[in-house]
């Protein structure tokens, strides 16, 4: 009979943090069967994470994380922990590097076998073979190989020798019934507003009738960082508050229609098709860009093109305005909020509700953390998506219980509805170009564009696609667009003549090595340069090509550069003013 094997020699203690730790995942269904929950950690990501999960401050460590060669100089081990229903299941964990040159397909992949009974395994760095490719930490993929099946996540860094991490923060548990966290709802409240439209959803759906809420935005309403996406988003949480609260039939429905990476300039364009569609007539509409508008080449002209949209649509919804938060505490709500002000719509800061937290000290009634709160750098994790949820339910309470009857209403001798009207046909805030913005693509045409397909002849089938309503199934964004193929088409060349005012040009961006570059002219002159590159990702860009105030007939002419000929682009769309 043998005895037990020899212990090995135990390893030396090394400091270490986490990037992740305790994280809810959730194994979305791949066309493989598998199921995968990405986390990205690239564009200052991990750098965040360090920060906020790992409480880093020293800029040299910040620093090395930015590369790979940095990461690999820094980090002596992984470790690994994932926690499931059954214990006895195992997942892939993949740390993906980005290549200079093959973004996706370039750099190292670091990867372990982890049961999921809570237990650590280690990626021990020195026994990985790195690609000369390699350039940034890219994205961790947890792959179950069943689909749909939640887990928890924990991730950390052991360190060099050299490297020191300070102690670990353990935080208390977010308490939802407590007076402080009620408090600090009520801090989103920017703007009550003309309730007038909110009241009557509200009473709509007493009255047992239909009632549509409907929620337009970026990355944050498609729900990333809610694990699953579909349930445990804000948007599926206020339209369930909302229900539960003034619906006493299940009378209640719901869109959700956010587009990650996307601002109000494509959302005003995708509106109709997005959040209209099949004839939906929303009665309340949440308009969440606030984190997204960054890029908007307008300043706000898009943002409030959008709300008029919707402020004027024949049935007169209600709009609310949703200013989300990063985890640098910033967002572009002083920048819009002069939209809202302008129409007195009701107005709610996720900022202005989390943000104190974040430095608060337990005797000062501190409620949640910020590695509460964030799930990464951009997105908020599951209770971020409740407090959201919270902030607008605060809202809508506070809609319901507003006099029916504001002081402004004798004043000026008008109900609360002409109040708006007026406010609509008095002038903008920042303009709003852009209102009468509509889709023009392969489905969708208009009678005074005449299109020469020339080289652009294929559809493109690879395209930024979205968990839309409570579906997890995914939906393709403008599937109806023209592409060529450098392997395949003869000309290099698209155009079109088009009668209008203003032209947006919608093209996809992509990391893969296989797209190239096309240029832009309007009526024979030089515009731009659409480079799929410069984002970097597979998402869906709309840029401006030109906005004038009298409708006349342009000329448009994409054509491939003359060094990207072998590869592909994609025309996804176009929006136009008549």
């Amino acid at each position: 009979m043998r005895g037990p094997a020899a212990p090995k020699d135990p390893e030396k203690a090394r400091p270490y943090f986490y990037i992740i730790k305790e994280k809810d995942i959730f194994g979305s269904r791949q066309e493989d069967g598998t199921g995968i929950q990405f986390i990205y950690e690239n564009d200052g990501r991990l750098i965040n994470s360090a920060q906020i999960v790992g409480n880093i401050t020293d800029e040299k460590i910040l620093k090395l994380l930015g590369t790979v060669d940095g990461f690999a100089e820094l980090v002596h081990s992984i470790g690994i922990s994932v926690e499931t229903d059954d214990p006895n299941d195992s997942v892939n964990f993949i740390f993906q590097m980005y290549g200079k040159k093959d973004l996706y397909g370039g750099g190292t992949n670091l990867k372990a076998e982890v049961t999921c009974d809570g237990m650590e395994h280690k990626i021990y760095l020195a026994d990985e073979k790195w690609t000369k490719d390699d350039d940034v930490p890219g994205q961790i993929k947890v792959v179950f190989q069943t689909p749909e099946q939640m887990g928890k996540l924990s991730v950390r860094f052991y360190l060099n020798d050299g490297y020191d991490a300070p102690p670990e923060i353990k935080d208390e548990a977010v308490d939802a019934g407590s007076e402080a966290y009620c408090e600090m709802i009520s801090h989103s409240l920017m703007n009550l507003g003309n309730t007038y439209r909110i009241r009557k959803a509200i009473e709509k759906s007493r009255a047992g009738k239909e009632v549509t809420l409907a929620y337009i935005g970026g990355s944050i309403t498609q729900g990333a960082g809610a694990t699953p996406i579909n349930t445990e988003c804000y948007a599926y949480k206020s339209y369930q508050l909302f229900q539960k609260r003034f619906a006493v039939l299940d009378n209640v429905k719901f869109i959700k229609a956010g587009v990650g990476g996307t601002p109000s300039e494509l959302g005003m364009i995708r509106f109709d098709r997005d959040v209209l569609r099949n004839g939906e007539k929303p009665d309340i509409v949440v308009i969440e860009f606030a984190v997204n508008d960054e890029g908007d080449e307008t300043k706000g002209n898009c943002y409030e093109s959008l709300v008029r949209k919707v402020l004027n649509l024949p049935w007169k919804p209600a709009v609310v305005l949703l200013f989300s938060v990063f985890a640098n505490d910033w967002n572009l709500q002083e920048r819009l909020r002069p939209v809202g002000e302008r129409y007195d719509l009701p107005m709610v800061s996720i900022m202005d509700a989390v943000t104190p937290q974040f430095t608060k000290k337990k005797e000062e009634g501190k409620v949640l953390s910020k590695n509460q709160f964030f799930y990464d750098m951009f997105h908020p994790d599951n209770i971020g998506h409740t407090i959201m949820a919270d902030c607008l339910q605060y809202l809508f309470e506070r809609c319901e219980a507003a006099e029916h009857a504001r002081l402004d209403t004798f004043t000026k001798g008008m109900t609360e509805e002409e109040i708006l009207e007026q406010q609509l046909f008095e002038g903008t805030a920042i303009g709003a170009d852009f209102e009468q913005v509509k889709l023009l693509d392969k489905r969708d045409i208009y009678a005074h564009a005449n299109i020469v397909e020339g080289g652009f002849v294929w559809t493109d089938t690879k395209l930024q696609s979205v968990e839309m309503d409570t579906d997890l199934t995914l939906t393709p964004e403008f599937p109806y667009n023209w592409m060529y193929d450098g392997t395949k088409s003869k000309e290099n060349w698209f155009e079109m003549t088009i009668r209008c005012r203003s032209l947006l040009l919608v093209f996809k961006d992509s990391g893969e090595v296989n797209v190239g570059k096309a240029k832009v002219y309007v009526d024979g002159d030089y515009c731009l340069t659409a480079d799929p590159h410069i984002n970097n990702w597979q998402h869906c860009n709309a840029v401006i090509l030109f906005v004038e105030k009298e409708r006349k007939e342009h000329k448009i002419r994409i054509e491939i550069a003359e060094e990207n000929l072998e590869k592909q682009f994609t025309i996804l769309g176009f929006g136009f003013v008549e």
